[in-house]
């Protein structure tokens, strides 16, 4: 096959992405990108050194498209970091399957590193520093990653739900009342509520 002359990086990416959204996390290899871009696995390495740097720039994509704009001054600290994780989680819940990406390749993903810095400056300027703030962003990044996998691999209107509302009550009887519950929660009743029960505790 012969080698695209348009190839960028970018147009790598988005193969790869696309690759992901459509068969898979477990789908993505150098060979799979090279046939999405109509061109043959070796010449693939004159790009990329090896699936890592293929999916380094992956999250280099999907971060990229975060606004990391500091949101308005003057509003309560928990409302602009709310607006922060929305900006976060509506980015990386367009490609759930790459979610596992994000995790691990983040701390080189230059939107998602000035994602954490706008946050950081957030948390600094409503008196949380030190081991706090270091406790702060993982939390954040920790709720907000979670938050996107249950929401993709098990939400709370699936099969999985009404399995367990429908447990025994005599064993069960608190599990059965809430997945009974769950049921009419959205995502984003799911996602915002959560998110601030945690910036609460953040508070405090």
């Amino acid at each position: 096959m012969p080698r695209p002359r348009s190839l960028t990086l970018d147009r790598l990416a988005a193969a790869a992405l696309t690759v992901i959204d459509r068969d898979g996390l477990a789908a993505l290899s150098m060979r799979t990108v090279a046939k999405e871009l109509g061109m043959s696995p070796m010449g693939l390495y004159r790009y990329v050194s090896d699936r890592d740097e293929l999916e380094g720039l992956v999250v280099d994509r999907v971060l990229g498209s975060v606004d990391t704009t500091p949101p308005p001054a003057g509003t309560p600290w928990q409302e602009r970091v709310e607006t922060m994780a929305g900006r976060l989680r509506d980015a990386v819940a367009r490609h759930p399957e790459a979610v596992p990406l994000t995790v691990a390749h983040r701390h080189h993903a230059a939107g998602g590193l000035r994602w954490s810095e706008t946050v950081l400056g957030i948390l600094t300027e409503a008196g949380i520093d030190g081991g706090r703030r270091v406790v702060a962003l993982r939390a954040l990044h920790g709720y907000i990653t979670g938050a996107i996998q249950l929401e993709h691999l098990g939400p709370l209107s699936g099969e999985g739900t009404a399995t367990i509302a429908a447990l025994p009550e005599d064993r069960f009887p608190h599990l059965a009342e809430t997945a009974r519950t769950a049921g009419a929660i959205s995502p984003d009743q799911e996602f915002t509520e959560g998110l601030r029960l945690l910036l609460r505790g953040l508070a405090c």
